[in-house]
């Protein structure tokens, strides 16, 4: 549950369970995927997803439409060059007007709304930081000015610009999806592909009652499951956010974000005559800091909220890349990706749908060679050692200290016959067991207390209390009433 489908009513779920021939696949009904159909509506094309439509990272951002994105161009400076920083403000400017166009031009009731967008430093090291991001923003002609906010009862310098948006990401998915409905797209849900395999110059992509055969393959699903031939995991590392949801009395009609971590961000969403404040911070790297209940403690401390305006609660993930810039296009002939958003989901998101439609039609794409997902850097190079440590810190850490100082009672592990259980017992005495292994690459798995979720530190993939996946990149279930699977991790 999000703030997004707070209203949203069950529906008939259309899911594919025969053999299908197309153009195109996309897999991940999210922003990314959804709108990336939009723009090849007129090619034979298919969409499937895992889950539910806009049910991934999607429903769970604070859908913020921002060029204004805490430290980045100075990271994008120090790590690229200033000529790709402003190649990359050019993108986030441009994706914002591209999404503004396709809501307007198609009439999309989808809450979308210009605020004025806020960014300051918490602390007082960082204001000379600060000072160069804005500098940087007004030699790009960005009409930025400066004035003071309270947050938490300080007053803070801050800075803000007016040309920045919010909206429903799943008002406007779902759009999208009657849109291409009516146009008789195939979209289907609940429809896991389980393996991709490449044969002569096609890809044959299989499911548990199906297989799509494509000339084309386009994975929107935020995490590829696969890990070659792209190799990921030392590519990236996930990072981990915490949102509160509270009613509040009064529009601010803003958004703002921090500097630098630790991130406190802000937004506000009217419905139905209701007012919310999504409020998020605590992020951090998923190999440390693992403790789920306490940062969701924290946000309340840190935004001052009381327990009785609190209406949910819920976290997500994001991958972070290295030099700061999304993995956008072809990875190898006709198979392409779009991940890496570094937490700025929904202008990536939409960005990635134009650079993939653009090369597939045969448009030149100015932003395409700045996020060719193949690019060797020397700091990408660099940080290859630091990223495998993550991986084995966390495998390590998670196999050898199973049962976590935090968690509660209910919550314990089970060696049987050598295969590693995990038991959570439920308000009834229920006991629910799963396996404690992620079937993506075998990390042992964390208990969310406050979602009731098993969550995969790696490379955050997430299960309910029963073992059934509800997040990739793994695609299998972990219930211990089916047989442990282990995906393919590569592409044959």
């Amino acid at each position: 549950m999000s703030i997004w489908n707070i209203d949203e009513k069950k529906r008939n779920i259309e899911k594919l369970n025969f053999n299908k021939k197309v153009d195109i696949l996309i897999i991940g009904a999210g922003i990314t995927g959804l709108t990336t159909a939009y723009f090849l509506k007129n090619k034979n094309i298919c969409v499937v997803d895992a889950s539910i439509i806009g049910h991934g990272i999607t429903l769970n951002s604070t859908a913020k439409i921002n060029y204004l994105q805490e430290n980045i161009y100075n990271n994008i400076i120090n790590n690229s060059s200033y000529e790709n920083a402003t190649l990359y403000l050019e993108s986030q400017i441009y994706a914002s007007k591209l999404l503004k166009e396709i809501v307007l031009k198609e009439r999309i009731n989808c809450d979308l709304k210009e605020v004025p967008s806020y960014l300051f430093s918490s602390n007082e090291k960082d204001i000379l930081t600060l000072k160069k991001e804005v500098e940087f923003l007004r030699n790009n002609n960005i009409d930025i000015k400066s004035k003071k906010i309270i947050f938490n009862k300080n007053n803070y310098d801050a800075y803000y610009v007016k040309d920045t948006y919010i909206f429903n990401p799943i008002k406007y998915l779902k759009f999208l999806y009657k849109k291409l409905n009516s146009l008789n797209i195939p979209i289907y849900e609940n429809t896991k592909v389980l393996r991709i395999q490449k044969l002569k110059d096609k890809y044959i992509c299989f499911g548990k009652n199906f297989k799509i055969t494509a000339n084309k393959v386009i994975m929107a699903s935020q995490y590829p499951y696969f890990t070659f031939p792209f190799m990921l995991p030392i590519k990236s590392y996930i990072e981990k956010s915490y949102m509160v949801v509270s009613r509040v009395k009064k529009d601010k009609n803003l958004t703002f974000i921090s500097l630098k971590k630790p991130i406190y961000s802000c937004r506000f969403y009217e419905n139905k005559g209701k007012i919310y404040q999504i409020s998020l911070a605590k992020s951090h790297n998923t190999a440390y800091k693992q403790n789920d209940k306490k940062h969701f403690e924290d946000v309340k401390k840190i935004f001052n909220l009381k327990e009785k305006d609190i209406i949910m609660k819920y976290s997500n993930v994001d991958v972070m890349t290295p030099d700061s810039l999304p993995y956008i296009g072809e990875i190898r002939k006709n198979l392409y990706v779009a991940t890496g958003f570094n937490t700025w989901g929904m202008t990536n998101g939409v960005l990635s749908a134009k650079i993939i439609s653009d090369n597939i039609l045969g448009y030149k794409n100015k932003y395409a060679n700045l996020f060719n997902p193949n690019r060797i850097t020397f700091l990408n190079l660099l940080k290859v050692p630091a990223y495998i440590f993550n991986n084995l810190n966390t495998i390590l850490g998670t196999k050898i200290f199973k049962n976590k100082i935090w968690y509660p009672k209910n919550v314990s592990f089970i060696n049987d016959n050598g295969k590693s259980l995990a038991c959570f017992e439920d308000e009834n005495g229920k006991k629910h067991i799963v396996y404690n292994k992620c079937p993506h690459l075998g990390c042992s798995l964390l208990f969310n207390e406050e979602e009731k979720t098993w969550d995969c530190p790696c490379h955050s993939s997430r299960f309910d209390i029963d073992g059934k996946c509800i997040k990739g990149p793994t695609n299998y279930d972990i219930s211990v009433n089916n047989k442990p699977l282990k995906n393919d991790i590569n592409i044959k």
